[in-house]
C-alpha cells in the first residue's frame, strides 16, 4: 500500500484504489510549502489535485507554482485536472440551500462533486421562510440520484425535502444564524432529529464531506447499472 513520506505528510497514493478518488488536500492549517509539496506529490503520480478550504490569498501565493490550477473563490477550492477532463456522471446530484447565506458551504459541496466527476445542479434560496419557492423545482430534485440539503437557522429544509422525494438526502448544517443557533449546533440537532426518514447528516459546514458521500453513492449506482447496460 504505497505512500510517500514527506516527513510533514504521508501522501496516500493507494487511496484511489481503495476509495475511488485520490487523496484530497485540506489546506487549512498548512503552510504554502506544505500544500505545494503535497500537491506536487499527488500530481506527479498521475492524479488530479483537489485542495479544500484554501483562502484566496493563499492560492494567489501558490498559483504561479501550481501549473494548470483553477480556483473557485466561493468554495475556497483549487483544482488541477489530470489529462483530459472526464465527462460528467450519467447520474446527477442536486445541491439545495435554504438561504443565500448558505451558498459558500453549498459551493464547497457542488464544486467538490464536479471535480470528482459528478454532474451537479444547484438550486439556491428555497428555504422554509418561503416554502412555495421550492415547489417549482421538485421535479428536478426528484430526478437526482442524491440530494444535498444545506441549511442554517432552524435547519428544517432537509426534513422537508426528505418528506417530498424518495431520493436519499444528505443534510449539511451551516453556522449561519443568530445567537441561539450556537454556530450551527441548533440546525445540526434539528437535522439529526428529523422525523422524515432517509436523511444522513454530516458535520457543520462540511460541504466537502457531503459531496464525497454523494459521489460514492453515484459511483455505486453507476457501477450497478453498468452490467445491465452491457447485457442490453
Amino acid at each position: 500500500m504505497p505512500f510517500e513520506d514527506l516527513q510533514y505528510a504521508k501522501i496516500d497514493h493507494h487511496r484511489e484504489i481503495r476509495r475511488g478518488f485520490p487523496e484530497i488536500i485540506f489546506c487549512a492549517g498548512k503552510t504554502d510549502e506544505q500544500i505545494l509539496g503535497i500537491a506536487r506529490g499527488i500530481r506527479d503520480k498521475g492524479h488530479a489535485v483537489l485542495g479544500t478550504r484554501c483562502p484566496r490569498e493563499q492560492f494567489h501565493a501558490l498559483s504561479s507554482r501550481l501549473a494548470g490550477a483553477r480556483y473557485f473563490p466561493d468554495a475556497r477550492i483549487f483544482f488541477i485536472p489530470h489529462g483530459e477532463v472526464e465527462a460528467g456522471s450519467t447520474e446527477k446530484i442536486v445541491v439545495v440551500t435554504a438561504g443565500t447565506a448558505d451558498i459558500p458551504v453549498a459551493e464547497e459541496a457542488a464544486v467538490t462533486a464536479e471535480c470528482l466527476g459528478i454532474t451537479t445542479e444547484r438550486i439556491y434560496d428555497v428555504g422554509v421562510a418561503g416554502i412555495h419557492r421550492l415547489f417549482p423545482f421538485l421535479d428536478r430534485i426528484g430526478a437526482a440520484a442524491v440530494v444535498i440539503a444545506v441549511a442554517g437557522m432552524e435547519g428544517a429544509l432537509p426534513g422537508i425535502l426528505a418528506g417530498l422525494t424518495d431520493r436519499p438526502v444528505i443534510a449539511v448544517p451551516t453556522s449561519v444564524g443568530y445567537g441561539a443557533s450556537f454556530h450551527g449546533v441548533a440546525p445540526l440537532l434539528a437535522m439529526l432529529n428529523s422525523c422524515a426518514g432517509g436523511i444522513g447528516v454530516v458535520n457543520i459546514d462540511n460541504g466537502f464531506g457531503a459531496a464525497y458521500l454523494a459521489a460514492l453513492i453515484v459511483r455505486r449506482i453507476e457501477a450497478a447499472a453498468r452490467p445491465a447496460k452491457e447485457k442490453g
